[in-house]
């Protein structure tokens, strides 16, 4: 569909002509790449060595299709569900929607104008597969999902130091995106990680809930299985068959996992395994290095700390704990011998030798002793394990072809994020006793996942070539139950959407990436600030995320916004105006940059009025631009 901006007077053929035979160099050059397979089938990790329990049973081989094959064998499931329920489908978007809809799915960005004209005027009737395929090799996906990844894991984070080490996390995060690494590797590594966490972002999952074996089992069970286990921490799971013992027993491959801190950084942690005797490693290393903390902090240098010398450091929250048990000569202040004179506390969940599931009714009891056990296998590791086994042990039993619920939960939440809505909702709520909307084509599609290696890429690419993807949004009343699938549901942006999204369009400085941890909330970057406005946790249901006041005020009053959108100096609403002289043109232009596609007449012939009405063009232009920049329009994924 040729766009208004390259439609009408003669004036412009010279850049039709220049645009048609890009557009043909363009075609060749696919044509040439479509030659080779782009489905990639990346190895999947080495067998654990550990291992001394047997799986289940291996299923048979599943012959793995290419994404295209996939994708009609959905589309049918799904389409045979629609006709048994009397539902007709929407039909296939435009151009500009799915190039708009696409860029957003997979780079976490919009397109230009010039991207949106080049597609719309592209007769390749394969440009919409070439276009999933250019952005999935982008730098622009590596980053989108990264940081999708992020929220997902960080805003249920149960450690106040979590944001520490957001930073790691994505560039690790955004490195195994790049070279496209299987979920199952990625999953195995943030199970076993170990390290600095500045430096090695895998170790996320243990440092945001401190090490603490029930927080990360939770975790793990709703992010990598899809099953929420939490609730049987404390009884059995009341509308799930799991039980306490079960849960208890998924948390005893951590015990041996633990946050070491650096008395003299607050700002360095490192996750270590521990392997010998019942103490805590961190208040260990506490009596051990008692010389240094007290040289550190003694700033009159009495060789004794006082509660005020405490105030700003490590020993601050727990400094009147430490008095009560090792101020031996009562004068309320610490010396180095009372310090290594302290007993090593027995602390749950920061690196005992085993799990114990608490006695609720005796919670100063030590506890029933739990061996570690997958709760979908029943498979058991066996107590004195060290943590580098357990842990990689139960990576293994996660990861298994033979564990449904692995690709299960993955291509659940892949296609609710891009779809709108999941086969299973709540997208990370699955189970047995959870039935499926068109499981057929849920199963189907994990299947090949899983057959395709746990490749990430093919999955994308295969659910967007669906045409349950493709579909029109349409309008359901509210009152209505809605067969799923039938139709595109309008999704709101993340906030990184959003901001990326402003960047393209108003040319707005990004500005320095800005700075991790307690102190960001002083030396917020503007994409923090929107982050801190506009996010929201990915497995929230769509239905659920509502504008609110913050937001409406932030896009009103940001000054980076308000400053852009003038239409004096070299503004993108400047050069707008400047090289688009017809009114007409320059609405075109204006829509197609904010929101990738042309006006309606009816919005033309609005905007035409107001213009006229205001009687000062760059004044009306630069209230135009204001309202679809704070419409619903610019903020959803249409």
């Amino acid at each position: 569909m040729l766009l208004s901006s390259v439609n009408g007077e003669e004036a412009k053929k010279p850049r039709e002509a220049a645009v048609k035979k890009a557009v043909a160099k363009k075609i060749a050059e696919r044509a040439a790449a479509r030659k080779a397979d782009t489905d990639r089938s990346p190895k999947s990790v080495a067998d654990n060595k550990n291992t001394s329990e047997p799986l289940a049973k291996p299923q048979s081989a599943v012959i793995k299709n290419d994404s295209r094959t996939v994708a009609e064998q959905v589309d049918q499931l799904i389409e045979m569900d629609l006709a048994a329920s009397d539902v007709k489908a929407a039909g296939i978007v435009t151009d500009e929607d799915f190039l708009r809809r696409i860029y957003f799915d997979i780079a976490g960005t919009p397109p230009t104008a010039k991207e949106v004209t080049l597609f719309g005027i592209d007769p390749d009737s394969n440009k919409r597969a070439a276009v999933v395929d250019h952005l999935l090799t982008s730098d622009d996906y590596a980053t989108n999902w990264a940081r999708y990844w992020r929220d997902v894991f960080f805003l249920r984070a149960t450690n106040e130091r979590a944001r520490l080490m957001v930073g790691s996390f994505e560039d690790w995060m955004t490195g195994q995106l790049a070279k496209n690494a299987g979920w199952n590797d990625i999953a195995t590594a943030l199970l076993t990680a170990t390290g600095d966490v500045q430096e090695n972002g895998a170790t996320a999952l243990m440092f945001i809930h401190e090490a603490n074996q029930e927080e990360i089992a939770g975790e793990a069970s709703r992010i990598f299985l899809g099953i929420q286990m939490q609730c049987a921490n404390c009884h059995d799971h009341p509308t799930d068959q799991w039980t306490r013992d079960q849960f208890h027993s998924l948390a005893a491959f951590f015990p041996r996992v633990s946050v070491r801190r650096e008395p003299t950084d607050p700002r360095a942690a490192t996750i270590v395994s521990f392997n010998g005797g019942p103490g805590r490693p961190g208040a260990e290393q506490f009596i051990e290095n008692a010389d240094r903390i007290v040289a550190f902090a003694d700033k009159n240098k009495d060789g004794k700390l006082s509660k005020s010398e405490a105030t700003g450091t490590m020993l601050e929250r727990v400094f009147d704990r430490i008095i009560e048990n090792g101020d031996d000569n009562k004068d309320g202040m610490l010396s180095v011998k009372e310090i290594k004179s302290l007993p090593i506390p027995m602390q749950q969940g920061r690196g005992s030798a085993e799990h114990h599931m608490p006695d609720l009714k005796h919670p100063n009891d030590p506890g029933t002793l739990m061996a570690p056990a997958f709760f979908i296998t029943n498979a058991k590791g066996r107590t004195g394990m060290e943590d580098e086994d357990r842990r990689g042990l139960l990576a293994k039993w996660i990861t298994s072809p033979t564990n449904p619920w692995f690709a299960k939960s993955f291509v659940n939440r892949i296609w609710g994020e891009l779809l709108g809505e999941g086969f299973y909702m709540p997208i990370d709520d699955l189970g047995p006793e959870r039935k499926p909307r068109m499981g057929q084509a849920l199963d189907l599609l994990s299947t090949q996942f899983a057959a395709n290696d746990y490749d990430i890429r093919w999955l994308l690419k295969t659910i967007t070539t669906t045409r349950a993807y493709q579909r029109q949004v349409r309008y359901n009343e509210p009152t209505e139950n809605p067969v799923p699938f039938a139709s595109a549901i309008p999704s709101r942006l993340r906030s990184d959407h959003i901001f990326n999204a402003i960047v393209k369009v108003l040319g707005v400085q990004e500005g320095p990436r800005g700075i991790d941890g307690p102190a960001a909330r002083f030396r917020r970057s503007p994409r923090q600030q929107f982050e801190q406005m506009f996010g929201y946790d990915p497995s929230t249901p769509q239905d659920e995320l509502l504008g609110n006041v913050p937001q409406a005020l932030i896009l009103m009053n940001f000054p980076p916004l308000t400053n852009a959108l003038k239409s004096d100096g070299n503004t993108r609403l400047g050069q707008i105006l400047t090289s688009n002289k017809s009114d007409d043109d320059a609405i075109s232009e204006l829509y197609l940059a904010f929101l990738a596609r042309d006006p309606s007449e009816k919005e033309r012939s609005i905007a035409m009025d107001y213009i006229k009405s205001i009687g000062n063009r760059k004044e009306a232009f630069e209230d135009l631009a204001w309202s679809l920049l704070n419409g619903s329009e610019f903020l959803s994924k249409r």
